[in-house]
């Protein structure tokens, strides 16, 4: 009876004991939420050279971004070719390894690469003419495999280890931000799924991962997601999910770029970059990906115009976005402090509940792993 009833006080005890032990180790550590949320963020900056104390070594030493994102044109000053990052070949090639040096961990340096209408890295720098996706499926083989090595050689050489293409989505006419700039490789998900896994091959093979976007879909779409929401709803069809599908499937998905479309289809209440039941329930549980997902710029009308940026952040994430592009080049200007400023949003939403530490502990899994795996190439 005497062991019966000290085994009772232990039982008692322990369960006493146990909700504080919990709450010992849900406790938030601001520092390393804070060193979690920058990781999850890929900024932008002005200039084609740092020094100390400049925006891009603060981004990098005190709000340690996971990522940069690269741009020749300053929309947000005099808005002329050659005016931000990006102004002859040996500047840009300087300025990609100092940004590393700066950095104690692998950092994801990325430029939108596309070719055609969409090609940061332009011949007026030094760099080769690429012809736009449309017209590379067009080629003869042999000349389309020497394009895209031309393309992917071209920025391994000057330090960018990501390239922000290919499109994934479907080729339309009507489409005035895709197939309006001949951005898509074609209207057939098949071809558009071959080429793009050509695409893929080349960039890799000389050590740049690539993101596929814009997920679920934007070739349907009538409008500029840059300039407003855009409801895909009634053009969008499932065929769309064809190649995302097909290059996941085959291992060729680094990175998915989510849209700032609406598709009532897939989820009635957000646009897909804050939506759960788009990148959790369909890019993650139905097509299998464990990549890198990156949302398009955050700043864009089709987000900021629907939500405060603070509330963006956190529904992106909690959907299952691991990285977050603030190219500080459009729409707001240019704002130095943006990334402390996110970083901010993310740890307060953090300690009040709004966002489980774990969701940001496995988008810096994913982040560290392809991060990791670049820099082996280097």
């Amino acid at each position: 009876m005497k062991a019966l009833k000290t085994s009772f006080l232990l039982l008692l005890l322990a369960l006493t004991l146990a909700p504080a032990a919990w709450a010992r180790s849900q406790r938030i550590d601001s520092a390393e939420v804070a060193r979690l949320a920058g990781r999850m963020l890929m900024v932008g900056f002005k200039g084609d050279s740092v020094a100390p104390g400049c925006d891009a070594e603060r981004y990098i030493r005190q709000n340690r971004v996971g990522g940069i994102i690269l741009f020749d044109v300053d929309l947000t000053g005099s808005a002329k070719v050659g005016s931000r990052n990006i102004t002859t070949r040996p500047r840009l090639k300087k300025l990609t390894a100092d940004l590393q040096a700066m950095a104690d961990y692998p950092l994801l340096i990325s430029a939108d690469q596309e070719g055609g209408l969409v090609q940061r890295l332009k011949p007026r720098y030094g760099f080769s003419r690429i012809p736009s996706a449309l017209d590379m499926a067009k080629m003869p083989s042999p000349q389309l495999e020497n394009t895209l090595d031309l393309l992917a050689n071209e920025l391994a050489d000057a330090g960018i280890n990501v390239n922000l293409a290919p499109e994934a989505d479907i080729h339309r006419d009507d489409c005035p931000v895709i197939g309006g700039l001949d951005r898509a490789f074609s209207p057939c998900p098949d071809s558009v799924t071959m080429l793009a896994e050509r695409f893929i091959s080349a960039c890799r093979h000389h050590g740049v991962a690539c993101a596929i976007k814009h997920f679920p879909g934007h070739g349907s779409a009538t409008a500029d997601s840059h300039y407003g929401l855009t409801d895909v709803t009634a053009n969008w069809k499932p065929e769309e999910l064809k190649p995302f599908r097909q290059l996941i499937a085959d291992g060729n998905a680094d990175m998915v770029m989510t849209a700032h479309i609406f598709n009532r289809n897939l989820d009635p209440d957000y646009p897909a970059t804050l939506s759960k039941r788009i990148i959790t329930d369909v890019l993650r549980d139905s097509l299998g990906f464990d990549g890198v997902v990156l949302t398009d710029d955050m700043y864009m009308k089709g987000i900021i115009d629907n939500y405060s940026i603070e509330d963006a952040v956190v529904r992106a994430i909690n959907a299952g976005a691991d990285m977050l592009i603030m190219g500080n080049n459009i729409n707001t200007g240019f704002e130095p402090d943006r990334p402390a400023h996110i970083i901010g949003v993310i740890v307060d939403a953090v300690r009040n509940g709004r966002i489980p530490v774990s969701r940001l502990r496995e988008a810096n899994r994913r982040i560290d792993t392809l991060a990791r795996k670049l820099s082996q190439k280097r």
